[in-house]
């Protein structure tokens, strides 16, 4: 049986996949701009658009190869620079991403597990979410996608090409090609009786060559970077907190952890990977006295050889452990769980519905614990309350000085962002950690509102919430913080909370401080300083559950 009585071109799949794409995600195509987007990648691209400079002139570079960015900016020159063509672009990108996922499911087992394991990424919280966003993690994972389809069927130049492609996108795509050659290197050496099981083949010298073509032009875009800028792998900043603050064994243990989970059980992963091992145990099933075939033992070997690589290298180097870092590898667990349900169920497209279901449960629910904003709709709901934050600030005069954070920082300057008309002049603190806001407190008279909000998400009830060691771990190695709620912040600040909004694990306030700088004249510094630590104590558990 096969899901369509005939084959399909691949632009017409294509197709397919990008009206659903848009369907599926056009509530959210008029967003703004959300945090790394707004932070680098919309500036690096609207740099390019306008200089026709690879290298970012608004931002510190941070040495990512520039294909997305270029991307981005040949849509802009031709439909226009307004998110919902960004959005658009990107979303272009994902169904990309299906289509290949698509064609290497259909070669390494049938149509229909194909087309179950697309359904099933589709519907996943961490890939949803990234479809319409201008991060570059999606669009590596595409290429790697295509490239592996073209390894897999023995075609060295093609190969090459699509992970030359990845690794413009984003370097880490390097790490597909190394675990292929790495693997295909290492089975030879394995006893005749298992290599003959979990080996593709000898490695021959035109596809070692194609899998060495792409760090080559990864070298060629650092050297060019190098001498535009003086550094390598990006500004001091970016590699201190990527690479030399990572090398901590207990944090790579940990991270290892996390990359773990993040693969295997993230975001309801779980049902799906629990279901496969639960099925381990049954029989395959018969189809007319035969048994349903495997995806091949050599080939999964292959998928494991990018899994473990991909895992044990985000685990070592990337300060901040992000599943979209994961969604080159994802997609390939999906595809090998997919196809055992297919195997060894005779109810399998029941299982993979109901998995799709708890992928899109996880897509509106957020979990009990923290994660990253970005992994499913919560980003939704950072955007609107900002957008809300914002306008509140341009409908009520005076324009006023404001105190705030990154990513909101750049908001409140960047029009071009989505969130407001006009720049406003901004006072910039790292967080709103109580000892940041203490700080702040001694710069009043170079402010007159402050724009808060939580830097992460806050679960009503943490599942980790009595593990204070965990908490410390965090701080210590993952540069965690607790931000101080808009309450407790407004007494700390001496101003008064005029917006503020709730939803779902998040918050935004807006705080005036018109009465506060008639109450403080007069004072030093270090009798603001003080009286700022006295309006924190005042509420014993000022700091919201984690």
């Amino acid at each position: 049986m096969t899901v369509f009585k005939r084959a399909w071109p691949s632009w017409a799949i294509f197709g397919l996949l990008l009206g659903v794409e848009i369907l599926t995600h056009y509530p959210l195509l008029k967003l703004p701009y959300f945090w790394d987007e707004a932070g680098y990648y919309i500036p690096a691209a609207r740099d390019l658009w306008q200089t026709g400079s690879l290298i970012p002139l608004s931002a510190p570079s941070n040495a990512h190869p520039p294909l997305v960015m270029a991307y981005l900016a040949l849509w802009w020159r031709t439909a226009g620079t307004s998110p919902i063509v960004t959005r658009t672009a990107m979303l272009a990108v994902s169904a990309f991403a299906l289509l290949g996922l698509l064609k290497l499911a259909t070669r390494v087992a049938n149509q229909q597990v194909a087309w179950a394991a697309v359904v099933c990424t589709a519907a996943y919280p961490a890939f949803f979410a990234q479809s319409s966003m201008a991060n570059v993690d999606l669009a590596a994972a595409a290429l790697t996608f295509w490239a592996m389809d073209a390894f897999i069927s023995d075609k060295a130049i093609v190969t090459a090409i699509w992970f030359s492609l990845a690794v413009l996108t984003k370097e880490t795509a390097v790490i597909a090609p190394g675990a292929l050659a790495g693997w295909s290197l290492l089975c030879p050496i394995i006893s005749r009786q298992r290599r003959e099981r979990i080996c593709c083949g000898k490695l021959r010298g035109a596809m070692f060559a194609a899998l060495a073509a792409p760090l080559a032009v990864l070298s060629c875009w650092y050297a060019y970077h190098f001498s535009k800028t003086g550094y390598v792998f990006g500004n001091p900043e970016f590699f201190r907190y990527n690479v030399q603050a990572t090398m901590s064994p207990l944090r790579i243990a940990l991270a290892l952890g996390m990359r773990i989970w993040q693969a295997f059980g993230y975001l309801h992963l779980f049902v799906l990977t629990a279901l496969t091992g639960c099925l381990m145990t049954a029989a395959p099933v018969r189809d007319d006295g035969v048994e349903r075939p495997r995806i091949a033992i050599a080939t999964q070997c292959l998928f494991a050889a990018v899994a473990v690589a991909y895992i044990t290298a985000m685990a070592v180097i990337g300060g901040a452990v992000l599943a979209r870092y994961m969604l080159p590898v994802v997609p390939l667990v999906i595809l090998v769980c997919v196809s055992t349900l297919w195997r060894r169920s005779r109810y399998w497209a029941a299982l993979v519905g109901g998995v799709a279901v708890a992928f899109t449960g996880g897509l509106v629910m957020n979990p009990p614990y923290g994660f990253a904003l970005e992994d499913n709709l919560a980003y939704r709901d950072y955007i609107r309350m900002h957008q809300h934050a914002a306008l509140y600030l341009e409908a009520h005069p005076p324009r006023s000085r404001v105190l705030t954070a990154w990513p909101a920082s750049d908001e409140l300057t960047r029009p071009y962002l989505g969130y407001v008309t006009r720049p406003f002049p901004v006072v910039r603190v790292e967080d709103f950690s109580a000892e940041q806001l203490v700080n702040a407190s001694q710069l009043q008279s170079q402010y007159d509102a402050a724009f808060l909000f939580s830097t992460k998400y806050e679960p009503r009830h943490s599942l980790l919430a009595g593990w204070s060691w965990w908490r410390n771990v965090k701080e210590h190695y993952f540069g965690y913080h607790e931000d101080v709620d808009p309450e407790s912040a407004a007494r700390a600040l001496g101003g008064r909370i005029v917006f503020h909004e709730r939803c779902a694990g998040q918050w935004v306030a807006v705080i005036r401080f018109e009465q506060h700088e008639e109450a403080m004249d007069g004072k030093s510094d270090s009798g603001r300083h003080e009286m700022a630590r006295m309006r924190l104590d005042y509420q014993p558990n000022f700091f919201p559950g984690n």
